[in-house]
């Protein structure tokens, strides 16, 4: 009698998650039985979520299409949300009241801006989940040129804050010109962009500058009213849209579920990417924190744990020895600016150039180009 498949769920498409439905597509193995849950036909790719914005890219173009990816890795596709999980059933509970049963689950369904100051979920916009801030988006654009909108507020001084403003302000001087609004960045940091080299920080803070953007550091918002953030010592920001891109929060059920997490919320995982007290428990991306190799939360690491986790997830599914995974001390960032310009900044290093937006343009699109099934008709940007 023949042995059951063992059965592997993945949680969430993220960018993790798509790598491991490639590499079993390029290998598959009869013995494992694949799954993914996702409440998204596509997953949006992070690096090019500005582009987005900015109109370089349409949203499709952006994303990656879950169901071919699945077919093409001979997986099973699950359109739902998780909202609990059961470590003694080994299921997990969908919005719809549907359980899926798993041998090993893994965990890539990201995050979302912290949005626990006051008014801030009545009040303000984030900029994930990516689909509702798309949509959105569009009817900012028509308020705009309605001529309902003269400011927008971005709190977040981070990365993700500073290319969602830039890229805005560039969409909307190309389709409002003089209708376009003024920008204020809010920030409790005492530079932009404070996780990286005074180099990187100093050519975005001039280009803020030289662009007009009203810039509030040492501000942490304390609260939020309709049109307005409130920052320490009651200072009062006036803004007709608020655009949240703070920090981000884990989803609720992670910590709910008897997950070891870290100070934060986010699913703890050891060198191997697994819970270190559930051995059948995975996690990657910015759901997860790796405890003895902590690095930020970002899409560039996310990408690079995809090979390992569909390496491990396959190891221990046919009770192989597991493989660790130590994270690169650096990454590569390739900071957009509206425009077809970029800041590249690398631990101390930082230049800038059109040159710089190029060649993040091109490795966007040969990442995508990767999740396209051979013979698929939805065909990638062509590589320029």
């Amino acid at each position: 009698m023949s042995q059951r498949a063992a059965r592997v769920l993945l949680v969430g498409g993220g960018h993790s998650h798509i790598e491991v439905l490639r590499r079993f597509a390029r290998a598959p193995d009869a013995r494992i039985a694949l799954t993914l849950v996702s409440p998204f036909e596509r997953t949006p790719y992070s690096g090019m979520l500005p582009g987005t914005i900015a109109g370089h890219y349409t949203a499709a173009e952006a994303s990656i299409a879950l169901a071919p990816l699945v077919q093409w890795a001979g997986a099973r596709l699950v359109e739902g949300e998780v909202r609990e999980l059961d470590l003694y059933t080994r299921t997990v509970l969908l919005a719809n009241g549907v359980r899926e049963a798993f041998d090993f689950v893994s965990l890539d369904i990201g995050s979302t801006p912290s949005m626990t100051v006051p008014g801030a979920s009545d009040f303000a916009l984030g900029v994930k989940p990516v689909e509702a801030f798309l949509d959105a988006w569009d009817r900012i654009r028509a308020d705009v040129i309605a001529g309902h909108v003269s400011t927008i507020a971005v709190v977040g001084g981070g990365a993700c804050g500073v290319e969602a403003l830039l890229a805005m302000q560039y969409r909307l001087h190309q389709e409002a010109s003089t209708a376009a609004p003024r920008f204020a960045l809010v920030t409790d940091q005492a530079h932009v962009l404070a996780q990286h080299a005074p180099g990187a920080r100093a050519r975005m803070g001039r280009i803020l500058v030289e662009r007009g953007v009203v810039l509030h550091l040492d501000s942490a918002a304390i609260a939020v009213e309709q049109g307005a953030v409130i920052v320490t010592h009651g200072r009062r920001i006036a803004a007709d849209r608020i655009i949240w891109a703070t920090g981000g929060a884990p989803a609720a059920w992670l910590a709910g579920s008897g997950l070891p997490c870290d100070a934060r919320g986010f699913v703890a995982v050891d060198a191997h990417l697994k819970s270190p007290a559930h051995p059948f428990v995975f996690a990657a991306g910015d759901c997860a924190s790796q405890i003895d190799t902590p690095r930020p939360k970002s899409g560039v690491y996310a990408v690079r744990q995809g090979p390992p986790l569909a390496a491990n997830l396959r190891r221990a599914a046919n009770g192989l020895p597991l493989l660790e995974y130590r994270p690169q001390r650096q990454a590569l960032a390739l900071i957009s600016t509206g425009n077809r310009h970029a800041i590249a900044s690398r631990g101390p290093l930082a230049v800038e150039g059109a040159w710089a937006w190029r060649w993040k343009d091109h490795i966007d699109r040969k990442f995508m180009a990767r999740y396209v099934p051979p013979g698929d008709d939805a065909l990638p940007l062509p590589l320029e």
